[in-house]
């Protein structure tokens, strides 16, 4: 992915039965600000059920103009995950759109892509957005540092599988987040949670990203 030594691999050790007994850590699990609803999902890129709940999310929210808020959750068993989210976030700094956009691709191509064909993929989606991949894209361990960070909070709300979704709302009472067992219900579930939540207010953007 971007040719620097990583650093110790991710403590990316599944919860154990146990440890999901512990109280749920709930911060993930409420929309950004501004926003009465949204959809939260914890991903894998190399994950083949995360990319094909992945255009019925991004539709879910254009149709309800809420956000769709993203977190890393690379599992051990994937082998070029880890370095893809982090190239992911370089694109990020350029523009959320850019960096979700390549998070698309990555997707759409699954099938396609190994640890050694990673990097050059990225590079020509790089090339075909009129921008360039640097040959070190994370020198400070800053966008890997995210991601661990991103990693460690789906351990705390108790993840063990992706994709992990939500949806949430910024209601006090009631039932603020829900989790899509079952994706047909997602609409039905968004539905419900938007006639829990508070009034209205103004629209917000249909894609973030918790830092």
């Amino acid at each position: 992915m971007y040719l620097r030594r990583l650093a110790p691999t991710l403590p990316l050790v599944l919860l154990s039965v146990a440890a999901t007994a512990a109280p749920r850590d709930t911060r993930a699990l409420r929309p950004p600000k501004g926003a009465r609803v949204a959809i939260v999902v914890f991903e894998d890129l190399q994950c083949p059920d995360c990319a094909r709940a992945n255009p019925l999310l991004e539709e879910a929210a254009r149709t309800y103009k809420i956000p769709l808020v993203r977190y890393d959750f690379p599992l051990p068993m994937h082998n070029w995950s880890l370095q893809a989210a982090i190239m992911a976030r370089y694109f990020d700094t350029k523009s959320q759109k850019l960096g979700d956009e390549l998070r698309d691709e990555l997707f759409k191509r699954q099938v396609e892509i190994t640890p050694e064909n990673l990097r050059p993929f990225v590079e020509r989606f790089a090339q075909g957005h009129k921008t360039s991949l640097p040959f070190v894209i994370d020198p400070k361990g800053e966008l890997e540092r995210k991601v661990r960070a991103d990693y460690q909070l789906g351990q705390a709300t108790g993840i063990q599988h992706t994709p992990t979704i939500y949806v949430v709302s910024n209601s006090t009472t009631g039932q603020p987040f829900v989790e899509v067992v079952d994706r047909t219900k997602l609409y039905q579930l968004i539905d419900d949670m938007l006639e829990q939540a508070g009034p209205a207010m103004p629209a917000t953007t249909t894609r973030a990203r918790k830092e």
